[in-house]
């Protein structure tokens, strides 16, 4: 891990070259650490341009200007940005006071929302964890908000505008706000759930201040941009993620699939490692069968799917609620979250999104099987939810999803068009159902515990706080 000092940062880097006996300025960059020639990550420039030719300025007047552009370079810690910031220096001080044997942790992300889903959770799946096995570590969440400040224990929003009709998430603009708040908490490590400002910022903090910086990957920004804007968009994002995730330490991939694609993308420093489920609080024994079907007004002899997600146009929910009207009585699907104040057919039923995450484990453990029909999905932490809570899994073959099930847990469906959907959801319901949630179930609590995911990354954390590049993990 390069080490650089801080103080670097208060002077401008240079570049002059002599045009007929007189200096020029070339170029000028603020912030800018030269890499070390062993590594390939790209030299950083915050502003650089080339100049057209104009009158040679005297001695004096080049003196001022690179005085004056010396002044306006970025510090953190200047007081004067104490304001920009809004947090109590008592307050932040507190935030960052080192524990015996441990390690301050950032995670830092815009996937962070009243109503988001599985970067959320595993977030908060980890500061449980930490709290109960690694009290050592102190943890920070630096996530969206509408202000920037200290809004409880370990937790820091940055101010950022709320997206039009987008679900309560918020889109960060300004790099050098979130890199101010980094940088001000002084953290040991910092883990980025994305490569937009959150991740940018924490690269930037992490080379001001000599720390890794871990990318973990929650999302193919690639696929994404082409199933919402076309094919043509696929070429420019998938460069420009692959460049940002080059840029990290070290990239954490929660799937083979997801690694594949890092893979492709020039990531080397890799590891994988799957996420995990809290297996007591998604159990069988939280289901009341009966209570829910009598809640929604359905007959015992009803077959319930359920999804719970984001209403995302990537989980393919229209070609669910379609496998489902086209198999007709018995069955129902259940949408929470996914379909709120949306009218599909008398064969769905929309619950809005459960924040309480017990009444969740019991809404899942009620009803019969689930489907999950993204092919694309990175991981899929709701199919793990589903089994830890005793349900067979009916979902793609191809994706994170793929790696999770199977024939002995649930039903791969052939491809997720609405007819492999309902094909495969037909062959789930020939077999025995119960034998196979009981599959699922101890599929989950074998393979997929907390514990293991994160022993993992507190494993990977220590090595690259002490400088060493850890071999890959193994999910």
């Amino acid at each position: 891990m390069r080490r650089r000092d801080a103080k670097a940062l208060k002077a401008p880097l240079w570049a002059l070259t002599w045009g007929a006996g007189h200096p020029r300025p070339v170029c000028h960059s603020w912030v800018v650490p030269l890499a070390r020639p062993s590594d390939k990550r790209p030299v950083r420039l915050a502003a650089a341009r080339r100049r057209k030719r104009g009158p040679v300025p005297s001695p004096t007047t080049l003196q001022a200007t690179v005085q004056g552009r010396h002044d306006r370079v970025f510090d953190a810690i200047a007081p004067k940005y104490a304001n920009l910031i809004r947090l109590d220096p008592g307050v932040a001080a507190s935030l960052r006071e080192a524990r015996p044997g441990g390690f301050h942790l950032i995670d830092t992300t815009m996937m962070y929302a009243p109503k988001s889903g599985g970067v959320k959770r595993y977030l908060m799946a980890k500061r449980a964890w930490l709290a109960r096995r690694r009290p050592d570590v102190r943890h920070t969440l630096v996530v969206p908000g509408a202000r920037t400040q200290v809004e409880a224990e370990g937790l820091v929003t940055v101010a950022a505008t709320r997206l039009p009709f987008g679900n309560g998430y918020r889109m960060p603009a300004n790099l050098t706000k979130w890199e101010t708040v980094l940088r001000l908490l002084e953290p040991e490590i910092i883990e980025a759930g994305d490569v937009f400002v959150p991740g940018h910022a924490a690269l930037e903090a992490g080379e001001a201040m000599g720390v890794p910086v871990v990318g973990f990957c929650h999302t193919d920004a690639a696929a994404l941009a082409a199933l919402h804007f076309g094919e043509w968009a696929e070429a420019p994002t998938f460069n420009f993620w692959a460049q940002a995730y080059q840029r990290f330490d070290h990239v954490v991939a929660p799937s083979r699939h997801m690694a594949a694609r890092l893979a492709d993308a020039g990531v080397q420093r890799l590891s994988i490692q799957q996420l995990g489920v809290d297996t007591d609080l998604f159990h069988p024994a939280r289901g009341d069968r009966a209570r829910l079907f009598r809640r929604l007004g359905l007959s015992p002899d009803t077959r319930l799917l359920v999804f719970a997600g984001r209403p995302a146009r990537e989980k393919n929910i229209d070609s669910m609620v379609a496998a489902v009207e086209r198999l007709g009585a018995p069955y129902k699907l259940l949408l929470v979250g996914a379909g709120k104040d949306v009218a599909w057919s008398p064969q769905v039923i929309s619950l809005d999104f459960e924040r309480d995450p017990v009444k969740l484990a019991g809404l899942l453990a009620s009803c019969d099987a689930a489907l999950h029909a993204n092919e694309n999905e990175i991981f899929g932490l709701f199919v793990l939810e589903a089994m830890a809570a005793g349900l067979p899994v009916v979902g793609s073959r191809r994706g994170g999803v793929g790696e999770l099930i199977d024939l002995q847990v649930g039903q791969p469906a052939q491809n997720v068009e609405p007819g492999g959907l309902a094909e495969a959801i037909e062959a789930l319901f020939a077999r025995d159902v119960a034998e196979v949630g009981r599959a699922a179930r101890r599929r989950a609590e074998t393979r997929h515990g907390w514990d293991a995911t994160f022993e993992a990354l507190a494993r990977l954390y220590g090595q690259l706080i002490a400088g060493r590049q850890p071999l890959a993990l193994t999910a």
